[in-house]
C-alpha cells in the first residue's frame, strides 16, 4: 500500500517537475515502487495471498493537476521518504524468515542505498542540504559525576547532547516537511472533514516545530527552515481523500515511533517528559484520524489473528 500511494505522488511530480536535475531522480525512485510491487505482488500469490486494494492512478490522483509543490518541496520530500523506507526495509529485514522475503528486503535496501546517495548528493549541489549542528571534539574522555546530569526542570539545565541535538533537528525537518505537505492537502481536500483533520495536523507540526526549535535555541543551536513557501495556491483535486488521509496517518504513526526513540535516548528528563506529551498528542490526532477513515470505508484491514471466542460461538450456534 505504501509503494501503491508513492507511486501515485510520483507519477504526479514527475509530470509537475521543471528542474532536470531532478526528474531522473523522481523517474528513478518511480521504477523502484513499482519494481516492488510487482515484486511483492508474486510473493502474495504464491501463497494465494489476497491483495490490498490500496491506490491506482485512476481513482486516487490527478496527474494533470497544476503544480501544487516546489521542486526543492519534492526533492526533499524524496531524501526524507527514502531515509522512512530505509528504516522500515532494515526492520522487516530483520525480521524476516522466509527466503525469498528476506532477499526481497535485502534488495530493497541495496537500491535505496544507491538513491540515497544520489539525492543527498544533488541536494548538497543545489545548496539545499540542511546539515545538524556542529559539536566541537572532545579534549578528552570523561564520566558524568553528578546527577543533575539528568534532570532539566528547574534551575541551570545542562547543554544537549549530541544525540538529542541529532532527534531535535531529526524531529523539527520531519515537522517542517509535514506543515508543507498538510498545507497543500488541506488546500485540495474535498470533504470538510478531511479538510479540518489536515488543518489541525498543520497546527500540531507547526507547534512541534516551535518546542523543537526553541530548546535548539536555548543552547545557540541552528533550527532548521521550513518549507511552508514550497506549496502553491492550486486548489485543483490533485489527491483522493482517501490518500491524503492514508498518508497523514502514516506520518503520525511514523512520528510516534520517532518520538519513543528520542525519548529513550535523551538522558534529560525534561526532554523525555516533552516526547511523551507530544505523543501524546498525536496519538490523539491518529485515532481522530482512523475514524474518518471508518467513516468513509476507506480503511483496510490488515491480518489479524484468529478470534477463538468468535468461532467457538459458531460453532455453538
Amino acid at each position: 500500500m505504501n509503494d501503491q500511494a508513492i507511486t501515485c505522488s510520483l507519477h504526479y511530480f514527475l509530470n509537475t517537475l521543471k528542474d532536470e536535475e531532478i526528474k531522473p531522480l523522481v523517474q528513478h525512485a518511480l521504477e523502484l515502487a513499482e519494481g516492488n510491487l510487482h515484486a511483492i505482488t508474486e510473493i502474495f500469490n504464491k501463497d494465494n495471498y489476497p491483495i490490498p486494494y490500496g491506490f491506482n492512478l485512476e481513482e486516487d490522483v490527478n496527474v494533470n493537476a497544476p503544480e501544487l509543490f516546489s521542486d526543492s518541496y519534492i526533492l526533499n520530500y524524496l531524501h526524507l521518504s527514502v531515509q522512512i523506507a530505509l528504516q522500515n526495509y532494515s526492520l522487516s529485514l530483520s525480521q524476516s524468515v522466509r527466503k525469498d522475503v528476506y532477499s526481497y528486503f535485502n534488495e530493497c535496501i541495496t537500491q535505496l542505498t544507491e538513491l540515497l546517495r544520489e539525492t543527498k548528493e544533488l541536494l548538497l549541489s543545489k545548496g539545499l542540504y540542511q546539515r545538524s549542528p556542529y559539536l566541537p571534539i572532545p579534549e578528552h574522555n570523561d564520566f558524568v559525576k553528578k546527577q543533575s546530569f539528568m534532570t532539566g526542570y528547574f534551575g541551570e539545565r545542562r547543554p544537549l547532547l549530541g544525540l538529542e541535538i541529532s532527534n531535535l533537528y531529526a524531529n523539527f525537518q520531519r515537522n517542517a516537511l509535514g506543515v508543507a505537505t498538510m498545507i497543500g492537502f488541506s488546500q485540495v481536500a474535498s470533504r470538510k472533514d478531511v479538510r479540518q483533520f489536515l488543518i489541525r495536523g498543520k497546527d500540531i507540526a507547526q507547534k512541534h516545530c516551535e518546542i523543537f526549535g526553541s530548546i535548539l535555541r536555548e543552547d545557540n543551536l541552528d533550527v532548521p527552515s521550513t518549507w511552508d513557501t514550497e506549496v502553491t495556491d492550486s486548489t485543483t483535486y490533485t489527491y483522493s481523500d482517501k490518500l491524503m488521509m492514508y498518508y497523514s496517518t502514516t506520518l503520525i504513526a511514523l512520528s510516534v515511533g520517532y518520538y519513543g526513540a528520542s525519548m529513550s535516548m535523551s538522558p534529560r528528563r525534561d526532554i523525555g517528559i516533552m516526547y511523551g506529551r507530544l505523543s501524546q498528542e498525536i496519538l490523539k490526532y491518529a485515532e481522530d484520524g482512523a475514524n474518518i477513515m471508518i467513516k468513509h470505508g476507506w480503511m483496510e484491514e490488515p491480518p489479524r489473528a484468529l478470534d477463538r471466542d468468535e468461532l467457538a460461538k459458531k460453532n455453538k450456534d
